[in-house]
């Protein structure tokens, strides 16, 4: 089915780079995507023009059941929910774990409880292969073994344990999209309007470009003594306007799948690994700019090799992703950096 069949959508973590890029792409579909964030970590100019804004935290469960009660009675109800709401940094939870599974995991039940006492009983819950921890083999499917290295893993993973017993319990229809690096900009008919950033930065491609615009001094590698070809870690990237497609694919599934499998679960990457050397290599080519790097110590928690396979949302949901060359991912991202910063 079709996913013209929603209107109405609440985005957890709206004014953030996933979701923000997740609002933009309902709203130039024709929906009406309803953005919900405390802005503790999004930015305000990441929400697109003309979409709603309530700014509010996932742990108030009132202020989520009043705004499930107000759109009820308006005679617009919210028809989904797509959660991205999240702290997202693996290295700070091997720091303050408290902190990820307060915000992760007990913020969410907030959220769940008001979804079954007044919200839509669809919910597209924004993930991590995280989840996998060390892999057995790769790339990862999704009956894979669920052992985390990390904190931030383990409560995205609780998230997925409570969405399965409450699909058991209560009927909720869910779909858990695992997926690791995110990266790019989005293209769209005003041009790329939204990239990535985080204060602080830790994520490698735009620490990456920041190198190349005279921001940083050098890219720091964490660890090059790991078991692959050139001693770094390899990880799958996933280009952030595909990851939207995805979102909006398992948002219909949930309506068209057969009631006793509204529990979904999809890995979402390239399928093919890139190792830190790699796409430093890649972001000299796009760049044109030497990019100095730094090795230093392995970080805690960081498996060797993480790639997905995603064969089965392929399959499914008939996701095609547009972005397979790791340049072209680069390419968006370095015209958006060029863009927010020179």
């Amino acid at each position: 089915m079709e996913d013209s069949i929603f209107v109405k959508i609440l985005v957890t973590g709206g004014a953030g780079y996933i979701g923000g890029t997740v609002a933009g792409l309902l709203a130039e579909r024709g929906h009406f995507p309803v953005v919900y964030d405390d802005l503790s970590h999004g930015r305000r100019e990441l929400i697109p023009a003309g979409v709603d804004f309530v700014e509010g935290a996932l742990a108030d469960r009132a202020a989520l059941e009043n705004l499930f009660i107000a759109a009820s009675r308006s005679g617009q109800p919210f028809d989904g929910v797509l959660h991205f709401a999240a702290l997202i940094e693996a290295g700070e939870s091997m720091q303050k774990p408290e902190i990820y599974f307060r915000n992760n995991t007990a913020s969410t039940l907030s959220l769940l409880e008001a979804v079954l006492a007044h919200g839509p009983r669809r919910i597209v819950f924004s993930s991590t292969a995280a989840v996998y921890g060390e892999p057995e083999s790769v790339p990862i499917l999704e009956d894979a073994r669920l052992q985390p290295t990390n904190t931030y893993g383990e409560s995205k993973l609780l998230v997925e344990r409570m969405l399965e017993w409450f699909h058991r319990i209560h009927g909720l229809r869910s779909a858990s999209l695992r997926y690791f690096n995110v990266a790019g900009a989005p293209e769209g008919p005003n041009g790329i309007t939204r990239g990535e950033a985080h204060e602080p930065e830790s994520h490698l491609i735009p620490l990456i470009l920041d190198v190349a615009l005279g921001r940083r001094t050098s890219i720091r590698i964490y660890g090059d003594d790991y078991p692959t070809a050139d001693g770094t870690c390899i990880r799958d990237y996933i280009h952030v306007s595909d990851l939207a497609d995805a979102h909006l694919l398992a948002l219909s599934a949930l309506e068209s799948t057969a009631a006793s499998e509204h529990r979904l679960i999809y890995n979402l990457g390239n399928g093919h690994g890139f190792s830190v050397r790699e796409v430093i290599e890649s972001a000299r080519r796009v760049t044109g700019h030497p990019i100095p790097a730094e090795i230093h110590p392995r970080r805690a928690g960081d498996p060797a090799v993480l790639v997905s396979s995603s064969e089965k949302a392929m399959r499914e949901l008939g996701w095609k992703p547009r972005y397979t060359q790791l340049d072209d991912i680069l390419r968006t991202a370095w015209q958006w950096h060029q863009k927010r910063y020179q």
